[in-house]
């Protein structure tokens, strides 16, 4: 896509930036360090993420179609069928019984 060449663009940028700032002689390694974070990390991390936001809400819309799905299908089939159980268990009792003590 179109915006990795921008952002493989704007971090070599920041990163020619970082290493003109250690190299400089007035200029720091932390310095350089806070350059490429606040100039080149930051700004990319930030736009990636905004521009991430329709394709997570697709998703999430997709996940809760899929699950909408499947219970209407479950609901159909235990509507379908006229036998409360057809897991081959017997179903437990509600309440433990209580027994006195020997």
């Amino acid at each position: 896509m179109f915006i990795h060449l921008i952002v493989i663009g704007w971090l070599y940028v920041a990163v020619m930036m970082a290493v003109a700032e250690a190299t400089n002689t007035t200029g720091t390694v932390l310095g350089a360090i806070f350059t490429f974070l606040l100039y080149g990390l930051a700004p990319v991390a930030l736009v990636i993420y905004l521009m991430a936001t329709p394709a997570r809400r697709r998703a999430i819309k997709e996940h809760e179609a899929q699950a909408q799905e499947a219970a209407r299908r479950a609901a159909a089939e235990a509507a379908a069928s006229d036998l409360p159980d057809q897991r081959g268990e017997a179903p437990a009792d509600a309440v433990a019984p209580v027994r006195k003590e020997p």
